[in-house]
């Protein structure tokens, strides 16, 4: 089945094309349609992800995937949370809202630091689909003192995973795609479409 990305983040789309790639999707940017970003003005990830979906589906006129995540901070009461790509103001950079977050857990001890990321993915069949399927991931971790690693993007190089004892953004790529909340999610989602289809 073809179907639209609906994200211009060139991050997610990599990890995308890694995710999809055994799922028998044929997956199309939404750049490749001219499609603008959608505004994000939902309340939810949920809200964000459907927002998106519909909004690239209705000028492509495809089924559309949308993803929407985030890092929920337990010290900040869940911030950045939906607001995690701009929280620095709008078109900030990851440096910029890595530093705005770092700054905000100044001084606070690591055992208080607690994260986690989250991702809701959507699929819809077409732009008015009233029944999507929708599919969760989470990644618990922590807030590092300072970015450490060169892979990934967003807060990853300051999402500390103990288990690991490193950052998410020092993580192989094979590895993040194994555990990450994306990838959980669109595991997720796979299988809810492979009930479906039976």
């Amino acid at each position: 089945m073809k179907v639209v990305l609906a994200t211009s983040n060139q991050g997610k789309l990599r990890e995308f094309e890694r995710l999809f790639s055994n799922s028998g999707l044929e997956i199309q940017p939404q750049s490749k349609f001219n499609i603008p970003d959608a505004i994000e003005d939902g309340l939810s990830f949920v809200e964000n992800a459907l927002i998106k979906a519909r909004h690239a589906s209705r000028l492509s006129g495809l089924p559309a995937i949308a993803d929407d995540s985030g890092l929920e901070v337990d010290h900040l009461k869940g911030a950045p949370g939906i607001y995690s790509s701009r929280f620095a103001g709008d078109n900030s950079t990851d440096e910029e809202n890595i530093s705005k977050l770092l700054l905000a857990l100044d001084g606070i001890h690591p055992s208080d630091r607690s994260a986690r990321f989250q991702c809701i993915i959507v699929l819809i069949e077409h732009a008015n689909d009233p029944t999507p399927v929708i599919a969760q991931g989470c990644w618990e971790g922590s807030v590092a003192i300072q970015p450490k690693g060169s892979h990934g993007f967003g807060y990853d190089p300051i999402f500390y995973l103990p288990k690991f004892e490193c950052t998410s953004a020092e993580l192989e790529h094979e590895v993040k795609n194994r555990i990450s909340h994306r990838s959980k999610a669109m595991k997720e989602l796979i299988n809810k479409l492979c009930l479906a289809s039976n």
